[in-house]
């Protein structure tokens, strides 16, 4: 089979290895919330957890993408699922949670520009575009099963979820054994601190003169942080607006989020070209009013239907322009270092609204509140955006 087919050994490989790793990676997360949950730590530390994780992405910055190009991206995913899997040990081991979670983000951080950056180099054209929405796809499916895990098991026992998490790594690891090894995108990397300091402000640099790049870069920023607050502000809105305090419903409610992504990556892949990405904005500007509508519900059925929409409204948005900037940045800087500036810009993007939605947790603001302040500043942003990449492309 032709090695550039979207069913190709490579690509079915990074499929299932990003199917184990991101199933572990979504299942220990609720199954470390139930764990903290059982020990009684204060509701904010929910966030902190996350910022654990989440931390290691914008410190790392500066060199995971040289780690992702300076090898075979098959490799470099390998070692980054080893990574994670020590992580999980650790906190099969009763090391504290927080920094077991910091070992995950570790590993996640430098898994992140290999997994995306060999899809530019296992696929060409607008099979590229089609490529990405298998492999968010493959991961949507994972953050569902995951999440429905993780959460599931977590009720019955926090340490068997745990022991999965290990199991799916395990998994992840072999799965990398199979992918190609193709050649590194950057041959005889000086392996300098400074030197990998100054060519990461170098790559920024170059990425930012890109207008059309540094837009779309702002637009998939802006998705995360907010994916990562309605993450959270599902938790809080179960048991304070449904009076329901389990660990399964929240993971529930999140694994329907998973599904209507799953479906928007799908259509994205299917009437979004590599040409027309711009087409897919409103989507971003519909999530949240959409969003906003999910925040006022107290029915649970309406509330599904909103939230499958809002999950269909963000993988038809995020698809097509992860795939615009691989095709840019692969040509601008090479395709590992622009899917590490790219984490850099959507990691610090989390970090702050994890940390607005910390600080109005701790203020003891009502989750409407703080969903109507989310979802209205993402719609008001992307509009912005939009009208930016509209008049950009014009020019």
């Amino acid at each position: 089979m032709n090695q550039y087919s979207l069913l190709s050994k490579g690509m079915v490989a990074t499929m299932l290895a990003q199917f184990f790793s991101a199933f572990a990676d979504n299942a220990i997360f609720f199954a470390i919330l139930a764990f903290i949950k059982n020990l009684h730590y204060p509701a904010w530390s929910q966030s902190v957890l996350q910022i654990s994780f989440v931390l290691p992405f914008i410190i790392l910055s500066p060199f995971v993408g040289q780690f992702a190009d300076s090898m075979s991206k098959g490799k470099a995913m390998m070692i980054s699922n080893s990574m994670k899997l020590l992580g999980a040990g650790c906190i099969c081991l009763n090391i504290s949670p927080f920094i077991g979670y910091f070992v995950i983000g570790i590993g996640a951080a430098a898994y992140s520009p290999a997994k995306y950056g060999i899809l530019g180099e296992l696929t060409t054209g607008d099979n590229l575009v089609k490529a990405n929405g298998l492999i968010e796809a493959s991961t949507i499916a994972a953050i569902l099963l995951g999440s429905l895990a993780g959460g599931h098991i977590a009720d019955l026992n926090v340490s068997i979820s745990i022991l999965i998490c290990v199991l799916m790594y395990g998994l992840a690891i072999i799965a990398n054994l199979f992918i190609p090894k193709l050649p590194a995108a950057r041959q005889n990397i000086p392996w300098q601190f400074m030197g990998m300091i100054k060519d990461f402000a170098n790559t920024i640099k170059i990425i930012f003169t890109d207008k059309q790049v540094l837009f779309t870069l702002f637009g998939t920023s802006l998705f995360w942080g907010a994916g990562i607050t309605l993450r959270f502000l599902l938790i809080s809105w179960v048991p304070a607006i449904l009076d329901i305090h389990d660990n399964a419903t929240p993971t529930n409610l999140n694994a329907i989020v998973a599904i209507g992504i799953v479906i928007g990556a799908g259509l994205a892949s299917t009437f979004i070209s590599i040409n027309n990405t711009l087409r897919c904005i409103p989507a971003g500007i519909l999530m949240g009013i959409a969003v906003i509508a999910f925040t006022l519900q107290s029915n649970i059925i309406s509330s599904y239907i909103l939230l499958i929409i809002i999950g269909a409204l963000g993988g038809f948005f995020l698809v097509p322009l992860n795939a615009f900037i691989q095709k840019i940045g692969k040509d601008l800087v090479g395709a590992g270092s622009v899917i590490s500036v790219q984490n850099l810009s959507e990691y610090t993007a989390m970090m702050l609204m994890l940390g607005l939605y910390t600080l109005a947790v701790y203020l003891n603001l009502s989750v409407i509140t703080i969903g109507v302040g989310f979802g209205s500043l993402f719609a008001i942003v992307i509009f912005l955006l939009w009208l930016g990449l509209r008049k950009n492309a014009t020019n």
